[in-house]
């Protein structure tokens, strides 16, 4: 229990980039019921079978690889719901699309708990897709939005953080509770906790919308998204994405490639996590003084910078240094990925823009440790390292040309306002 304590003691720091916010305000209040349910949701869900599979392949009969393809299987429902929800957030807002996703969630995660098989656990993570995608990561920086306003990407830094959190506090908790009840009554818990704490939240702190819009605000045209920024904007984020998650499951093989002995390369990977808490904490702090495409396009640059360290690297010292870049990196581009979108597309937009910004994201996180696991297979690690470098440099171009088409494309409606207005 001390080792809990300690654990939930790192809540206190997002305590820091809060204080522009009241405490009492509708804004603080939502944005710490968020931090709370991402928490819960993501690590009742896709962070359950990193502790509890074995146990539950032993049960059922199944491979392990079969029950680890579940988290697998959930993003790629998420992926395949987003875009139709895109529409649906914008025009009724997350309030009801996020109670929906708690009952979903409590839902797959009783049928997991009562699997008696393959068929049944496949179904759980089905269910448990459909959850995601009505509750988790998008949903939730969508109803920070509704309601921050011009400080949402303050916000949306501070509920980046407390995800940053889950697999430090869920993952002991889970083993806690699998070796004094087991795996299925984990589960159970996590699914009776998820319908009477997170289904709850969402139903008194997210914002509520009329039933009906005013007969204006229905006839208007919905905000446009330009559709070249969107694609630079989606390919640059899945290329990183496809690296971080890729490197998730294969970090500490990659550093044992450079040269480290394991309880090196283990220190190292764990250093990491200190990192990218830097990095997050960089963008949340200086988000009012910096462009997001300042730090994102800083983030970007620094991936392949660190591939190129541990390319030349075969020391301690040298594994060290790109755990710090690299770190930092992912720490950055976990807060771009939320808050860019309220910069490169119009306000009213962003529900839909960060809806279908989920598709590809998902997919390319699904695809990522399957395929990096196949290379390290078949060419050894310095392949997948190679494969690393060029997927960060083409979404640093991606960024960076994003960046070029959104200073043209404003100056050239600045230059049309100031034509309209002579």
């Amino acid at each position: 229990m001390l080792l809990l304590r300690r654990r939930y003691r790192d809540l206190i720091v997002l305590s820091a980039p809060l204080a522009g916010m009241r405490s009492r305000s509708p804004t603080a209040r939502t944005v710490a019921a968020l931090s709370l349910t991402q928490l819960i949701g993501w690590g009742a869900t896709f962070y359950l079978p990193a502790v509890t599979g074995p146990a539950m392949a032993d049960e059922l009969g199944m491979a392990l690889p079969m029950v680890m393809a579940g988290p697998t299987i959930m993003l790629v429902v998420m992926a395949m719901v987003s875009w139709p929800l895109s529409a649906v957030f914008e025009r009724h807002g997350t309030r009801p699309i996020m109670v929906l996703g708690s009952s979903l969630g409590a839902a797959g995660l009783l049928v997991m708990g009562l699997a008696n098989g393959p068929v049944s656990y496949v179904l759980s993570w089905l269910i448990l897709g459909l959850a995601g995608a009505c509750m988790l990561t998008t949903p939730a920086q969508i109803a920070v939005a509704e309601i921050a306003g011009e400080k949402a990407r303050q916000a949306l830094g501070v509920l980046i953080l407390a995800g940053g959190l889950t697999a430090t506090i869920v993952w002991p908790l889970t083993g806690l509770l699998q070796a004094e009840w087991g795996w299925r009554i984990t589960t159970l818990v996590y699914a009776a906790v998820t319908l009477s704490v997170c289904m709850p939240l969402h139903w008194t702190m997210l914002a509520r919308r009329p039933g009906q819009k005013s007969a204006a605000k229905a006839a208007a045209e919905p905000a446009p998204i330009d559709r070249p920024r969107f694609v630079l904007l989606a390919m640059s984020f899945a290329a990183n994405g496809f690296v971080t998650w890729g490197f998730a499951l294969t970090i500490i093989i990659l550093f044992e490639a450079a040269g480290l002995d394991h309880a090196s390369a283990l220190a190292a990977a764990a250093f990491m996590g200190i990192a990218r808490w830097v990095g997050r904490m960089i963008d949340s702090l200086g988000g009012r003084r910096w462009s997001g495409f300042v730090t994102g396009l800083a983030g970007s640059a620094l991936f392949p910078l660190s591939f190129i360290v541990l390319l030349l690297t075969s020391n301690f010292i040298g594994v060290m240094l790109f755990a710090t870049l690299y770190g930092i990196a992912t720490g950055v581009t976990a807060v771009t990925r939320a808050t860019l979108p309220l910069q490169v597309f119009p306000a009213g937009a962003y529900a839909r823009a960060s809806a279908r910004l989920a598709v590809p994201l998902n997919l390319s996180f699904a695809a990522a440790p399957p395929v990096f696991t196949a290379i390290l297979t078949a060419a050894g690690p310095h392949a997948a390292l190679w494969l690393a470098l060029i997927m960060s440099i083409f979404a640093f171009c991606a960024l960076l040309s994003l960046w070029l088409l959104h200073r043209r494309m404003n100056h050239a409606s600045q230059q049309d306002v100031n034509l309209n207005g002579d």
